[in-house]
């Protein structure tokens, strides 16, 4: 079994590399000099020149390259933000906790509903429930997040005044954007355990659990749920690394402190070390979701746990 994991986490390594690779070489060849935009227009070409030596812009790619990932991998330095001048890692510390707060509340709330109510499709297809469920998704996954998110705050906060437009001053400040982030993966997930339950639903199994007089309820959630439950795992928890690293546009809206809008904030100045320090972070939530989902994986399958068992390769 340690032999799965580390492999799965090699793996999440060569990901996380890659990843840094491809963010440095989109901003180090992005149009525009991030030296000029600081300096201001009224800077002239030397002192322009003296900034952009004192930011290392001067220097060749692969240079600049390297010296980025000896300073992350190795001294975990994000380096200084250009427009704030503050340290990039310390930041997104500091407003990591909101973004998985709130991408983690809203993934709770999508497996507390959707699935129950894929289940529900599942076991009376054909029927009301069955059509409300179908009918249902499909019309919270057609939503986009920042037209769902932007009625929100206009029907509960502006028209209404329940809660606050913006900002996390209390709790009720999370009501909003927790319900932005759930509302989607509800439909997915109910979407997805629905077509789960169903092809296992006349299964052999099942036709002898009920043929021995079981109740049904003990059918569906003891003999059906669990053989139906790998693709529902696979959606529930890579839907963590979506959820976090989706944040920009829920975060923007209800102008909440995470790292989405740190990111996007980055975006907008031309600030590449908060651009990349945020790019990199979240794609280890993401790789982090995967590695989860492939351990979650081998304690399930009994497959997994055989080949490795016998010293096969994965």
């Amino acid at each position: 079994m340690w032999k799965y994991f580390v492999k799965r986490l090699l793996w999440m390594v060569v990901i996380m590399l890659c990843v840094t690779v491809v963010i440095f070489t989109i901003t180090y060849f992005t149009p525009g000099d991030p030296a000029r935009i600081i300096m201001g227009t009224s800077a002239t070409e030397t002192e322009v020149a003296a900034k952009r030596a004192q930011m290392g812009l001067d220097k060749p790619f692969l240079v600049q390259m390297a010296a980025y990932f000896k300073s992350v991998y190795l001294h975990g330095d994000f380096g200084v933000s250009w427009a704030s001048n503050n340290n990039v890692l310390d930041t997104l510390l500091s407003r990591l906790p909101v973004t998985i707060l709130i991408g983690g509340i809203g993934m709770l709330i999508q497996v507390i509903i959707g699935i129950p109510l894929g289940v529900m499709a599942a076991v009376n297809q054909g029927k009301w429930q069955d059509y409300l469920s179908i009918s249902l998704s499909m019309l919270l996954v057609s939503l986009p997040d920042f037209w769902v998110a932007l009625m929100l705050v206009v029907v509960f906060a502006v028209r209404l005044g329940w809660v606050p437009v913006s900002g996390i001053d209390n709790w009720r400040c999370f009501i909003l954007p927790i319900i932005a982030v759930a509302i989607s993966g509800i439909a997915s997930n109910a979407r997805q355990t629905r077509s789960s339950m169903l092809e296992v639903f006349r299964a052999d199994f099942v036709t002898t659990a009920r043929a021995k007089g079981q109740k049904e309820n003990v059918v569906i959630w003891k003999h059906m749920f669990p053989n139906a439950v790998m693709p529902v795992i696979t959606m529930v928890i890579g839907g963590l690394g979506r959820v976090v690293g989706g944040s920009s546009i829920i975060e923007s809206i209800f102008s909440i402190p995470g790292i989405g809008l740190y990111l996007l904030n980055g975006i907008n100045n031309r600030d590449y070390p908060v651009i990349r320090g945020s790019t990199v972070v979240l794609s280890l939530f993401s790789a982090a979701a995967v590695l989860l989902m492939d351990l979650v994986y081998a304690m399930i399958d009994p497959r997994i746990k055989a080949q490795y068992a016998s010293g096969k390769k994965g």
